[in-house]
């Protein structure tokens, strides 16, 4: 009795997922329309569904993610680490792999693009969206920095953007002039020993 109960749940299960990813993709209907919100909740941003893999859309600039803890002692005082880069952890992961981790290739890079479609140029969450968005950035941004097994109670993101010069030559065949980088620095984000 308690395995036939397991398999219904299971295959319930399956079956609230499948509709739920098939309604986010489908072209907009009466259904996924009146049902956008509980869609929306049980699709982002775990199991986000695109169809780059038939009409890829190339990355325009490359983002360096860095990071830096800081850790507040009993007296009061602050101690700041240095930058690390998140994004070169995960480019070291893909490197030499002949299967790489879709995690490694794409999870920080994506958080941060979610990141920018929610706040834009602001930091501020305003919607209860921007607020997961902004606490799942801040989870990744932990959980690597804490792989040095230092304890901090705070956490900044900068993230440097260069964006990716164009293929096409001038006239006389000398190249484009290289596009100039761009930093972002947030704000430091409260970290609990949840977190790290």
């Amino acid at each position: 009795m308690l395995i036939a109960f397991a398999v219904a749940a299971c295959v319930a299960t399956a079956i609230v997922h499948v509709s739920m990813v098939f309604l986010s993709v489908a072209p907009p209907n009466i259904v996924s329309q009146r049902y956008e919100g509980r869609i929306s909740t049980w699709v982002y941003p775990y199991f986000e569904q695109n169809w780059r893999l038939f009409a890829p859309d190339p990355e325009g600039a490359r983002r360096t993610v860095l990071a830096r803890t800081a850790t507040t002692s009993p007296d009061g005082t602050r101690q700041v680490s240095g930058w690390s880069d998140l994004s070169a952890i995960d480019a070291s992961a893909v490197r030499h792999n002949a299967f790489p981790s879709h995690v490694n290739q794409n999870m920080l890079r994506r958080a941060w693009s979610a990141y920018l479609d929610s706040h834009g140029t602001s930091d501020e969450s305003d919607s209860d969206r921007a607020r997961i968005i902004q606490r799942y950035l801040l989870n990744i941004a932990a959980q690597r920095a804490a792989r040095d097994h230092r304890s901090f109670d705070a956490i900044q993101l900068r993230v440097v953007t260069t964006p990716i010069a164009s293929p096409v030559r001038k006239a006389d065949g000398s190249r484009l002039p290289q596009p100039r980088s761009e930093s972002r620095s947030l704000p430091w984000w409260q970290v609990t020993s949840h977190d790290n």
